[in-house]
């Protein structure tokens, strides 16, 4: 099976309008479809007719998952260059949601939480060509000024070399 990649995700959330304000508000998100229950949404620079499907459930219960039953941790998000993971850094503290930022080596990432705690991971990969065997190596805090100095705020990451 040649598959390509993840088309799009949808979220069980308690309210879609409130949802898709966070993406689009925060992470630039534009909504592309709208009815009664749902949202569609697409990131800046997809090519997806959606990238996000965001339907609403009301005021249920949390979900156990990561608690006391298997579910979804996190989806991942990726953006062009680091100036961009700065941009949204700011973007997501100044909404408070900002959660965590970890430095895998291969990937810089922030962590988020939307409104219902659904967590998002916002993350920076590096070109393949400048990853060395201690990067493969590497898992610990995001010192993100030390790795725009290290690799520039404008080197698009891996998939941004990759032509579609």
């Amino acid at each position: 099976m040649p598959i390509r990649g993840l088309n799009h995700a949808v979220l069980w959330v308690r309210d879609a309008a409130r949802s898709s304000a966070f993406y689009v508000d925060v992470l630039g998100f534009r909504a592309v479809h709208t009815t009664e229950r749902a949202v569609f949404l697409q990131a800046p620079e997809s090519r997806n007719d959606h990238d996000l499907g965001l339907f609403a459930i009301g005021d249920a219960a949390d979900s156990p998952a990561g608690t006391s039953a298997v579910g979804l941790y996190h989806l991942a998000w990726e953006v062009p260059t680091l100036a961009d993971l700065r941009t949204c850094r700011e973007a997501l503290a100044a909404a408070g949601a900002l959660v965590g930022s970890t430095d895998h080596g291969t990937t810089k990432a922030l962590y988020a939480k939307d409104p219902d705690g659904i967590e998002s991971e916002i993350c920076w990969l590096v070109p393949r060509a400048l990853i060395t065997d201690a990067d493969r190596a590497h898992n610990g805090p995001l010192d993100l000024d030390a790795e725009l100095a290290r690799y520039g705020a404008d080197t698009p990451g891996e998939s941004a070399r990759i032509p579609v």
